[in-house]
């Protein structure tokens, strides 16, 4: 009997990893999964990396899904089969269909992406591994998270249904403003599980730890059930002094954060068009009188409102807008409890009816915000039914006078129509998902524009001095949100000035800020687990979202000029969006394409019952991602090891490889270096200013070794990922991959990379020290570091590894050196013990058999 056994991890995502299996239980192991999370400056870059074995005498299929935010681009994804890496290649949309289009007529199935609820979107790739073999399946992706009521949120869903060897939640956040508060919420915790978790947090920084042991993971100690089934939260919010907000700017791009506090709030004259059309019947309509009844408690009384409800007829609850008083809440209540469903749709008679009422109301505050809040959850069957008229002549009548704000319920409506006619008219679109908490979502739409405190705000710049600026006038701040503009400084500039204008509750401002360009780029110089070019990716990923924002109600002409430059975005920094696909070679020269989905894209076919799933040839549900891409172009961030001490351990097995291992500069002296489990997963192992090198590496889940070394050179600025299974190599935004499998060389501005075949990987550059990683495979898959021409390195070497190249020396012995067992060793002025043992060496150039080292255990 076949079984299926289900892995789900989610970081504002979800992943699932699947295993068919026979009777054996578990024949195809998830040993190792892990979701690495690094906010900086509210840009988030995701990587999610999980390892599989298969233990069967033959082959097996093994699942990959990950659930993303609908608002992040995937930059990349590998899968690894034993050495062998299948990336991903970004191309434009058309080019990669055309691939896929020859692929299907070869019989081969098609992977893509759908969106799965209102917050996700569902990334899927399957791939057979033989018997024993291992697969590793990284995927990376970035997105900027956006302030809602105050708070940003990472919601990680957890959903294993099954036990997880080394399973792992790192959430690494570095906000230079200063974290406000700092919150996690899970809906599964137990007194055991919170053991699990661990949060560390200083000013700037936090690191939120989520790692439970197998013992931890399970229901009970007889049954191998997880716990793990539930919503894990992490929320946080930014400290906020300066009035004209915050700028902070690396290598030559800024971007400015504004979300002012404690502002008088607009009153608001608001319409609710409710649709009562048939098919709002039962559940929806049920849902919407609750959501109403509780946002009428939510209006202030300096508000003014009304109703119009519709179906086939367009009724006006008042001729007028009422102030909300508690009577007039009252009343408009007992309204909303009496709505029923049945006739037709008709959109044009009452959205043209709320702006009627608009335009003829009077006596509302001189200074107040007028909106027209529309739901309905089809498509116009009464009055005007063409989309193109109704758009046209509601943005005709509104004139820009009024926000509109349109929520379409469930699948049956256009949400293509709905977001056109939101965006045009000063409002968002927002799709309200046919589940239990629908309510909710209405309620929570609604607290989002509830409290509008800023209008027509303009944020304005030296126009000489920057280039490339994003969205800079904004008609509505409503509290609890931010505000985020990014650019290009093009001269070399001292201080960069911005000027705010913008009408509040009380009085017209005017904000102003100077930002010291130098003071503002030192702050990230020393974060090394933050990938250098942050900002600018950031500024491509809003580039990005806003053209594609502004091409859905633009003009033909200008639609197509505005996705070209969106599409050069995409291509350049590698973001899978509506533009692009990125297109997978899978074993057996299978192809697959990964497409990003819109919620336009998420409609219920009309030919489809409701609840119906379109299958294409190969039987996947329409719209999913079915790919490969390629492991992260993800710049990772490292956490520096400091404070730690030499100590004398018990000796460990001979002939086991050591973890590091070095030549003393100018002495025969040989150094095993082991790194306590205990101590964090990456470690800064050596920093040379002089040489212009930094070397940072991680430990594996449970082998105690590395198996990933990243090297970083400052000039020239390439930047080196080393894996167990493929080598990254960046430079100028643009990421080679290098296969185990095969031995290349290249040049990157005098600095030579060379691969030897299942070997090693090398890394020289005239007049600096040379960096090798030798790869060993048995009896687990491991990276070995070491250095030649340590002599050119300088006195100002740091590091856990660096400093034993700078001021190391051994005490000398009253008996013979060579054949002692316990030696003193100097250390940067610390004295440890050190003890001679036999160690495999993992360096090409020694003889196979061990070799005497000293041995230092570091333990934090």
């Amino acid at each position: 009997m076949e079984q299926r056994t289900l892995l789900a991890l989610m970081v504002f995502s979800s992943l699932i990893v699947l295993a068919e299996t026979n009777d054996q239980k578990h024949a195809v192991e998830i040993y190792s999964l892990h979701m690495d999370c690094k906010v900086t400056s509210r840009f988030a870059h995701t990587v999610i990396t999980s390892r599989i074995v298969n233990r069967a005498n033959e082959s097996r299929e093994a699942t990959f899904e990950v659930e993303l935010p609908k608002t992040a681009f995937i930059t990349n994804f590998s899968m690894s089969i034993d050495g062998e890496v299948y990336p991903g290649i970004i191309k434009e949309k058309a080019a990669a269909q055309n691939e896929y289009d020859s692929a299907v007529s070869q019989g081969q199935s098609a992977g893509l992406v759908k969106i799965t609820d209102r917050k996700l979107e569902q990334f899927h790739v399957s791939v057979s591994i033989a018997a024993a073999s291992k697969v590793t399946f990284q995927l990376s992706y970035e997105e900027l998270l956006k302030r809602q009521l105050g708070k940003y949120e990472l919601l990680i869903k957890v959903r294993p249904k099954q036990l997880v060897k080394h399973f792992q939640i790192d959430v690494h956040i570095f906000e230079p403003q200063g974290i406000h508060f700092l919150e996690t919420d899970s809906t599964f915790m137990t007194n055991e599980l919170t053991e699990a978790l661990t949060k560390v947090q200083n000013e700037t920084k936090a690191h939120i730890l989520f790692k439970p042991t197998l013992d931890q993971q399970k229901k009970n100690s007889e049954l191998d059930e997880t716990l793990l089934n539930g919503d894990f939260v992490v929320r946080y919010d930014v400290k906020r002094e300066a009035t004209a907000g915050d700028i902070q700017i690396v290598n030559g791009y800024f971007v400015h954060y504004f979300a002012p506090q404690e502002m008088p709030v607009f009153p608001k004259n608001v319409i609710f068009v409710i649709d009562r059309s048939g098919s709002m019947t039962g559940r929806k309509i049920e849902q919407t009188r609750d959501a109403l009844l509780k946002i009428l408690q939510d209006l202030r009384q300096e508000d003014h409102f009304s109703f119009i409800t519709f179906n086939n007829k367009v009724v006006e609850w008042k001729s007028s807008l009422l102030p909300a008083t508690e009577e007039n809440v009252a009343s408009a209540a007992a309204l909303v409890q009496t709505l029923t469903a049945r006739g037709g749709t008709d959109i044009s008679g009452a959205l043209l009816a709320a702006v009627g009422v608009l335009e003829k109301a009077e006596g509302l505050p001189e200074r107040s915000i007028s909106m027209i809040i529309l739901l309905t959850d089809g498509q116009p069957t009464s009055g005007e039914k063409n989309v193109e008229v109704i758009q046209e002549k509601v943005q005709e009548a509104i004139n820009g006078k009024y926000a509109l704000f349109c929520l379409g319920f469930g699948f049956d409506v256009s949400y293509k129509f709905l977001e056109k006619m939101a965006l045009s008219n000063g409002g968002i679109a927002r799709r309200i998902y046919e589940n239990a908490d629908a309510a909710l979502q209405l309620q929570g739409f609604y607290q989002e524009v509830a409290t509008p405190i800023l209008m027509q705000i303009e944020m304005q710049y030296p126009e000489n001095s920057v280039e490339g600026l994003t969205k800079n006038n904004f008609k509505l701040f409503f509290e609890g949100s931010e505000i985020i503009v990014s650019g290009k400084i093009s001269n070399e500039l001292d201080l960069l000035p911005v000027e705010i204008k913008a009408q509040s509750h009380t009085s017209n401002l005017t904000l102003k800020e100077e930002a010291n360009v130098k003071e503002k780029e030192q702050v990230f110089q020393n974060q090394k687990y933050i990938f250098g070019n942050f900002i600018e990716r950031l500024w491509a990923y809003l580039t990005i979202q806003q053209l594609l924002e502004e091409a859905i109600s633009a003009q033909e002409e200008d639609q197509k000029a505005l996705e070209a430059q969106a599409l050069d975005l995409s291509l350049r920094y590698s973001f899978v969006t509506p533009l692009t696909s990125m297109v997978v070679t899978k074993p057996q020269q299978q192809e697959e394409l990964a497409n990003k989905p819109t919620e336009a894209d998420n409609e219920k076919p009309s030919s489809l019952r409701a609840g119906g799933v379109r299958r294409g040839k190969s039987g996947s549900p329409a719209g999913r991602w079915r790919s490969e891409l390629q492991t992260g172009s993800n710049r990772k961030m490292f956490s520096t090891v400091s404070g730690f001490r030499g100590a004398l351990r018990a000796p460990t097995i001979a002939n086991e490889h050591p973890q590091l291992l070095l030549q003393l500069p100018r002495q025969t002296e040989r150094i095993c270096l082991n790194i306590d489990e205990r101590a964090q997963a990456s470690v800064h192992l050596l920093s040379d200013p002089e040489q212009g090198l930094t070397v940072t590496g991680k430990l594996g889940d449970g082998i105690n070794h590395f198996v990933q070394f990243d090297i970083n050179y400052v000039n020239p600025p390439v930047e080196i990922h080393v894996y167990t299974h493929a080598i990254l190599v960046s430079h100028s935004n643009k990421n080679s991959w290098l296969s185990w499998t095969k031995s290349t060389s290249s040049t990157i501005q005098g600095l030579q990379v060379s691969v030897e075949k299942e070997r090693s990987i090398t890394a020289s550059l005239p007049d600096t020290v040379t960096v090798k990683i030798s790869l060993v495979r048995f009896p687990d898959d491991f990276l070995g570091l070491y250095f030649l021409n340590t002599d050119r390195f300088s006195d100002k070497v740091t590091g856990v590894l660096g400093q034993f190249y700078s001021k190391t020396q051994f005490e000398s012995n009253s008996n013979n050196d060579q054949s002692a067992v316990e030696r003193l060793l100097r250390v940067s002025g610390s004295e440890h013990k050190v003890s001679r043992l036999y160690k495999k060496d993992y360096r090409l150039e020694s003889a196979s058999e061990p070799v005497s080292c000293w041995s230092i255990e570091l333990t934090p």
